[in-house]
């Protein structure tokens, strides 16, 4: 079970969209594959991920390409067991170049809150360092 569940109110959306954001920010393939239902079904871009081995192994392969990624939430949406959110994150690849991505997220929860569906529409844009928004102490 992952707290809070369905149905969601503002608050608890509220603490699902934060939680999603630590968990990737933490980018441990693991910790955030372990939010996902076993069967979860994902479109990410032009690809279609199904279960959660599956989700940990595309997280695993993305971070190692996707360097210092920092990545932000914020809910635009919720409806009973449905979450929907618009994001941005950076990274930079093995050449030094950084990119910010911009997409949309659509979730759905099983009854026991762990994401059972997950939609990502993202596009990338090259940008230069001086152009970074999140900025951490490493």
């Amino acid at each position: 079970m992952r707290l809070p569940l369905p149905p969601f109110n503002l608050e608890t959306a509220l603490q699902k969209v934060q939680a999603a954001e630590d968990g990737w920010n933490s980018r441990d393939p693991a910790r955030v594959a372990s939010a996902y239902t076993l069967d979860s079904e994902w479109r990410n871009r032009s690809q279609f991920i199904n279960g959660r081995a599956a989700i940990e192994d595309f997280l695993t392969k993305k971070w190692q390409k996707e360097h210092d990624y920092r990545l932000k939430k914020e809910l635009w949406a919720f409806l009973d067991n449905k979450i929907a959110v618009r994001f941005e994150y950076e990274y930079h690849d093995d050449a030094g170049q950084w990119f910010r991505a911009y997409g949309n997220e659509n979730w759905e929860f099983a009854a026991d809150g762990l994401m059972q569906k997950r939609y990502a529409s993202i596009n990338d844009v090259m940008i230069s360092e001086s152009e970074r928004k999140f900025l951490w102490e490493r």
